[in-house]
């Protein structure tokens, strides 16, 4: 079982460190199995994590255009 924070943050610093790009944005949308199977029992939910590195991290303007480019 993976942590989705975790996964998010793994695949960022993956990409930066085979390509060493300028900057990695990274963004998982997820339903959780314990959402939708046990306690709240709320199917329809979905978590939302980014991770934002270099110039996505730095330049407000480059992450919003990536966030848009992506649908957010």
């Amino acid at each position: 079982m993976q942590v989705q924070e975790r996964l998010t943050a793994q695949i960022g610093d993956c990409i930066s460190e085979v390509l060493e790009p300028q900057g990695v944005a990274v963004v998982i949308e997820a339903t959780h199995g314990c959402m939708t199977c046990r306690g709240v029992e709320t199917p329809d939910v979905v978590m939302t994590t980014s991770r934002m590195t270099g110039v996505f991290r730095e330049d407000d303007k480059a992450r919003r255009e990536v966030l848009s480019l992506m649908g957010f």
